[in-house]
């Protein structure tokens, strides 16, 4: 219940603002109305007299039409919409459609008498949609006679009418609130689980919840001769009772909120709000937004982030709660929940900072950053990383979509780096020769920003700067790696772009670096030695030296032993040092 509870507050402290709002990337429906897409404008006179029809633009907004709780869900069968609806219940092609459609209309305009539904009832009684739709050309026909597009829905718009706009008009949606209201006042009433009230108990709920899932419901207990709740209660309403309108708010609350601010990973849906409606940083990208100025600082980078939670905090109060919820579709008729989690604002924001400042590391030009989750769970398990999105092979969709739902809850719940995660993103760099320049970058900032983090959580202190005398073997073959393979570099043509041999033997090398070291330096000296400067030649030689001498301090024992990943950080910072110096040389 904390999620529609979460959702429930939400609509009563926004509907004001924002219902009937089209600012919005989607409106916020008021309770008795749906969000749908409309193909046809028909625009008409204060008595019903036709002026003119037009087809209306797929990128239009979405608009808000009212719905019974019965038209709203409807599949198959006869079940009009109130005022807008498809050409199939207006044109008379189904004579019973059309009665019931101008029956309920008739009932509405009895018990509020509004202009649009005057209009809008005597244009449809005169019984010539068929005729103007044709002659505007909106009909198609088949060889029968009969309308092919008949599922073609219908939006009105009344010149003379204080707000020409059916889906826009205030009014009009509370007419028929009201309407609908009068007529569920004799119904049986229960306790609404949600808000305590006694009230009409809603029979069914809205669908559409997540628009992408078309169909599919939240809250669903019509299969009779199901399992939902077979076992354990005799009927639906002893599982439980939400009231109409409560459950009509809540739902709508949680559709524009997941339509206005959520993100979508390989089909799972995940969003993140605050129920004031207080604007909260995103959950799956970077705490620390960069600007147009990269930070080329650790004390900088640190000092930005804690200023953006500085400036989150004044906005955030920390009573606040913020709202965390991951939904997917396993059918087309049920909609699930996969994660739920409700914090402090404080909290969140805390959490949200501790993982930028832990899973962090230089991105090239752009200074240091951290990487955004998708971009974690892509370079981990992809396994072509130039590959376009996974798309229709369902397993990996299923793997991708799971690991952000993973990614996600560590981050919020301020929980460790998963070690699958960060030996997959390290699999892929002891293979850096099967990537171009720009993507080996990427991927190389990925890893050593998750690996960073992994060893912050096991409260290993790592910096962001080189460490020259760190005791730890696997980070010096790392810098070894660095210096062999730029000292190759630098006997090369400017625009020579072949691997080099330290690169082309790293999978080797991260398996036996003491052996492949050996080889790698003898072909270095044998080869491309005589092609250095003897002042450079000195220089790699004295790295080289410092190198072997602080690993030769290593256990014994550890010697030929596999690299473990923190020999991507001294690799990245040893190369990062050695390009440095050499822009300062050149300047």
């Amino acid at each position: 219940m904390g999620l529609i509870q979460k959702a429930y507050e939400t609509y009563d402290a926004l509907a004001d603002q924002y219902v009937g709002n089209y600012d919005e990337k989607e409106v916020m429906a008021p309770v008795s109305h749906i969000i749908t897409s409309a193909d046809i404008q028909i625009t008409l006179d204060l008595e019903g007299r036709f002026i003119s029809a037009e087809a209306i633009d797929k990128d239009e907004p979405k608009i808000i039409i009212p719905a019974t709780e019965k038209s709203a869900g409807r599949t198959s069968g006869a079940e009009p919409h109130p005022l807008c609806d498809q050409v199939g219940y207006l044109s008379g092609e189904d004579a019973r459609k059309k009665e019931l459609y101008i029956a309920q209309l008739k009932d509405w305009v009895k018990h509020e008498p509004h202009p649009t539904l005057k209009a809008v009832l005597a244009y449809a009684e005169g019984g010539t949609i068929t005729d103007d739709l044709t002659r505007a050309g909106l009909l198609q026909w088949d060889d029968t006679g009969k309308i092919r597009n008949n599922k073609m829905l219908i939006r009105w718009r009344i010149l003379g009418s204080p707000v020409p706009d059916c889906w826009k008009d205030q009014s009009l949606f509370k007419s028929f609130i009201r309407y609908y209201r009068l007529l569920h006042e004799t119904d049986e009433k229960n306790i609404c689980m949600l808000n305590g009230q006694l009230s009409r108990t809603a029979s069914q709920h809205p669908k559409g919840i997540v628009a992408q899932y078309g169909n599919a419901k939240l809250i669903s207990a019509n299969d009779l001769t199901g399992f939902t709740y077979r076992g354990r209660f005799t009927a639906d309403n002893q599982a439980l009772t939400l009231g109409y309108e409560a459950s009509q708010k809540a739902q709508a609350a949680l559709r524009w909120v997941i339509a206005n601010q959520g993100i979508t990973c390989e089909g799972r849906t995940f969003v993140c709000w605050n129920p004031q409606g207080i604007k909260v940083p995103s959950e799956d990208r970077p705490f620390l937004l960069q600007d147009d100025d990269p930070v080329t600082e650790a004390s900088d980078y640190y000092y930005r982030l804690r200023d953006t939670l500085r400036g989150w905090q004044t906005k955030l109060p920390p009573d606040s709660s913020v709202v965390i919820a991951a939904f997917d579709a396993a059918t087309p008729g049920r909609l699930a929940l996969t994660y739920y989690n409700e914090l402090y604002g404080s909290d969140f924001l805390e959490r949200l900072y501790a993982w930028d400042a832990s899973c962090c590391w230089w991105n090239g030009q752009f200074g240091i950053q951290s990487p955004a989750l998708f971009n974690i769970i892509s370079f981990a398990f992809k396994a072509k990383l130039d590959e376009r999105p996974f798309g229709q092979n369902k397993d990996k969709t299923q793997l991708l979509k799971q690991h952000m739902q993973r990614l996600i809850a560590c981050r919020v719940e301020g929980a460790d780096m998963p070690l699958d995660i960060v030996r997959g993103l390290a699999a892929k760099c002891h293979n850096l020769q099967l990537y171009d320049n720009p993507l080996r970058e990427k991927l190389l900032f990925t890893a050593c920003a998750v690996i960073h983090k992994y060893y912050t959580d096991k409260k290993e202190e790592l910096s962001l700067s080189l460490e020259p005398e760190r005791k730890d073997r696997s980070y010096q073959y790392g810098r070894l790696l660095a210096v062999l393979e730029k000292a190759e570099q630098d006997t090369y043509d400017r625009n020579e772009t072949r691997i080099t041999n330290a690169i082309r033997m790293q999978p080797m090398f991260v398996r036996n670096p003491l052996h492949t070291s050996c080889i790698i330096i003898d072909q270095l000296k044998k080869a491309y030695y005589p092609k250095l400067h003897p002042a450079v030649r000195l220089q790699y030689e004295r790295i080289i030296g410092e190198i072997l001498n602080v690993i030769s301090d290593c256990p014994k024992d550890s010697q030929g032993e596999a690299l473990a990943d923190s020999y991507l950080l001294g690799y990245y910072l040893q190369k990062k040092e050695l390009y440095s110096k050499q822009n300062r040389k050149e300047e």
